[in-house]
């Protein structure tokens, strides 16, 4: 997913994508884990994909801290 497909999403679905993101990255790793793991690629971009809307996340919530 690229940043600004993240920067449009609402705090709400943003919130709901980076909790269906990390669910996919658990089941990743248990694959990995279990050997059952074939592309291992996909570990690298969901783990990156977290990173961002963690990011995006972050700086919407100190944006909203600075506001009040």
């Amino acid at each position: 997913m690229k940043i600004s497909e993240i920067r449009a999403l609402s705090t709400d679905a943003l919130r709901a994508k980076l909790n269906d993101a990390r669910e996919e990255l658990m089941k990743l790793r248990f694959q990995q884990a279990a050997g059952s793991l074939t592309d291992t690629s996909r570990l690298l971009f969901t783990r990156r994909d977290v990173a961002r809307m963690s990011t995006v996340l972050t700086e919407r919530e100190a944006e909203e801290e600075g506001t009040k």
